[in-house]
C-alpha cells in the first residue's frame, strides 16, 4: 500500500481591497513589495484565531494597526485558495488560503503618515483595469488590442485539459465585452479579467506560464502581486453592483456634500459618464438624500446646495440604491 505524503499545512490570510474616492478618481490601497522590481499588491495580514474571534475583526485590527485607516463598510468577497495562486511551483511552504474583503473608507490626512510607515499608498484603480473606464468614451484599448486578440483566441481550439464550459469562448467574449446587440455590463469586471488572463493578455498570465501568453501582444494594465488583480476585479464588480441596491456610496462621501460631488463619486466607481439632469432626477426619486439648508461656496459658478444621506431610507424599503444604467 502506497503511503501518501502528508499535505502541506494551510495558513489563512486576509486580503483587503480598500477603496476610497478622491475628487473624481477611485483609489485602491496598495502595499509596496519588499523587493524592488516586484509589482504592488493589496494589503494583507494573517488571521490569528487566538487574537481575533472573526475574520472581519482580524481584518479591521491589522488594518488599523498598519495604516490607521478607519474602515467603514466591510464585506467578505470570496475565499481564494487555488493551488499555485500565491506560491511558486514546488514551493514547500504552507499553502495560503486568502479570504478577500471589500472595504470602504474616506481619505484622511491623519492617516498619510501611518500609510507611509506601513509602505502603503493609494493608486488609481483604472491603472490596473484601463478598459473599465468609459467616462471619457469607449476606451481605445478595446479596439486596438483587446478585442482583436480575444476574437483570435476565441476561434482557436482549447487545450485538451481545458475545463468544459457551458458557454463557448465566442459567447463569453460577447457577454463580457458586449457587441452591437449586447451592452458592456460594468458589473462583469471579473469575467473580463478572467478572459484576458486565459488569452494571455495580462502580465500575470505570462508570469504563470499560460501558453496563450507566448504569442499575445504586450500585456494590458498594471500587474499586481500573486492573484491580487483578480481579487481587485472581484471587489470592483461587487461594488458596482452594490451601488444599485444598497446605499454604500455614502460610505465614500463626507457627512455633507453637493449633488455634483455625489455624481462624480458614482461615475468614478461605475466607470460611466452620467447625464446630470437624469442623475439628479434619479437621486430625487430614490429619496436617498435630504438638503441641509446650507450652501457651499465653489471656486467657479454659483454656490451649491449641500445634502446629506437620509438614513431613514434603509427602513423604508429593502433595496435602496442608485440604479444607474444605460448602454455603454
Amino acid at each position: 500500500m502506497t503511503t501518501r505524503a502528508a499535505p502541506p499545512p494551510i495558513e489563512i490570510g486576509l486580503t483587503a481591497a480598500i477603496v476610497t474616492v478622491a475628487g473624481n478618481q477611485p483609489l485602491i490601497l496598495v502595499a509596496s513589495p519588499a523587493s524592488k522590481g516586484e509589482p504592488d499588491g493589496l494589503p494583507f495580514g494573517p488571521f490569528d484565531p487566538l487574537m481575533h474571534r472573526t475574520f472581519e475583526m482580524g481584518l479591521r485590527a491589522w488594518v488599523a494597526e498598519q495604516t490607521a485607516l478607519p474602515l467603514g463598510y466591510v464585506e467578505q468577497l470570496y475565499t481564494f485558495g487555488d493551488r499555485g495562486r500565491h506560491a511558486a511551483q514546488n514551493d514547500p511552504g504552507p499553502h495560503l488560503v486568502s479570504v478577500g474583503y471589500l472595504a470602504l473608507t474616506l481619505p484622511s490626512a491623519e492617516s498619510e503618515e501611518a500609510l507611509a510607515r506601513a509602505g502603503a499608498m493609494w493608486r488609481h484603480w483604472y491603472q490596473f483595469f484601463p478598459w473599465e473606464d468609459w467616462r471619457g468614451g469607449r476606451p481605445a484599448l478595446l479596439d486596438t488590442t483587446i478585442l482583436p486578440t480575444l476574437r483570435r483566441w476565441a476561434k482557436s481550439p482549447p487545450a485538451d485539459n481545458a475545463p468544459v464550459r457551458a458557454l463557448s469562448r465566442q459567447e463569453r467574449v460577447r457577454l463580457s465585452f458586449g457587441d452591437e446587440n449586447t451592452r458592456f455590463d460594468e458589473e462583469r469586471t471579473l469575467d473580463r479579467y478572467e478572459l484576458l488572463y486565459e488569452a494571455g493578455l495580462v502580465e500575470e498570465a505570462r508570469r504563470d506560464g499560460r501558453p496563450a501568453a507566448e504569442n499575445a501582444p504586450s500585456p494590458v494594465g498594471t500587474p499586481m502581486r500573486f492573484d491580487h488583480r483578480r481579487i481587485l476585479a472581484t471587489a470592483i464588480g461587487r461594488l458596482r453592483a452594490k451601488l444599485k441596491y444598497r446605499p454604500v456610496v455614502f460610505e465614500l462621501m463626507p457627512p455633507e456634500f453637493t449633488l455634483t460631488e455625489l455624481q462624480r463619486t458614482v461615475e468614478a466607481i461605475s466607470g460611466r459618464h452620467l447625464h446630470q439632469q437624469n442623475f439628479r432626477r434619479l437621486v430625487e426619486s430614490a429619496a436617498l438624500v435630504e438638503p441641509t439648508g446650507v450652501t457651499a461656496t465653489q471656486k467657479r459658478g454659483r454656490p451649491a446646495a449641500l445634502f446629506r444621506f437620509r438614513r431613514e431610507v434603509v427602513k423604508e424599503r429593502p433595496a435602496p440604491g442608485l440604479r444607474v444604467g444605460g448602454r455603454l
